[in-house]
């Protein structure tokens, strides 16, 4: 399920403005494409979903997990809005085990998501679909892969490098179904003027690399015009996964209205 438009959208928020745009890609090998992203720039909201399980069980498990959120409206404040977006992802999840629980095969997403509000963002993610922020030229992953070779990595077992080629690289250690609980991580911060955050599948992390896509990120001036790019890129480079791409920037200084504490 897709939702939102690939062309660039501006909308005036109560504090920053903010301009997104997001694309997804069968990309070159896979004949379905399980993934699934949503853009609701009005409410502050942008996903990306990766689905797991194959065949219809995959694309039906991302497409649940960013169904949860077509019709969200964004609490006014924080607290509130952070336990809104749980309530839905949890939400999703008891949509995904309970296809289990009838005995169907099992079905299960990555999931990660932004949340904007005034001049703070807050990220949520399960899975290895993953965020990125570009500050001051720099581009820096704020989201951890929940994923076996992560896990070999953060042990010292295994470089990036190597994690890359491992057999096993596909095996994510949580996703929204994967079990009676869903267990989220989350990392929040101040937008400053100029951020640039992407949101995106492990189809495009794993066939471009991080400081290819930086710099990507510093050419293209429009949104939509980038996620097409970053597309173009994965799918030239084999394409061996689905590949979504969203993008969400801050384009200028505050321009009145109300300033919150943050997520």
């Amino acid at each position: 399920m897709t939702a939102g438009s690939d062309a660039a959208t501006v909308v005036p928020q109560s504090v920053a403005r903010l301009a997104s745009a997001g694309a997804t890609h069968v990309g070159a090998v896979r004949k379905v494409n399980e993934d699934s992203w949503l853009g609701l720039p009005d409410q502050g909201l942008w996903m990306v979903a990766d689905g797991v399980g194959g065949a219809a069980a995959g694309d039906w498990a991302s497409q649940q997990t960013v169904g949860a959120f077509v019709d969200f409206t964004c609490p006014a404040e924080p607290p509130a809005a952070l336990a809104a977006v749980r309530a839905a992802l949890d939400h999703a999840n008891a949509t995904l085990r309970a296809r289990l629980k009838r005995g169907e095969r099992a079905a299960a997403s990555t999931v990660v998501v932004l949340l904007a509000f005034g001049w703070h963002y807050t990220c949520l993610w399960a899975g290895d679909s993953r965020a990125y922020l570009r500050r001051d030229g720099r581009l820096v992953q704020i989201t951890r892969d929940h994923s076996e070779v992560q896990e070999l990595v953060d042990g010292g077992h295994l470089t990036q490098d190597e994690a890359l080629k491992h057999p096993r690289a596909n095996v994510i250690t949580r996703a929204v179904g994967g079990a009676e609980a869903l267990v989220v991580d989350r990392v929040a911060g101040r937008i400053a003027p100029g951020d640039h955050f992407l949101l995106c599948t492990d189809g495009l992390s794993k066939m471009v690399e991080e400081a290819e896509i930086a710099a990507m990120m510093a050419m293209f001036d429009d949104d939509a015009e980038l996620c097409g790019a970053l597309i173009e890129r994965a799918v030239a480079l084999g394409g061996e996964d689905n590949v979504t791409v969203v993008s969400v920037r801050c384009l200028r200084p505050a321009i009145g209205g109300r300033e919150h504490a943050g997520y």
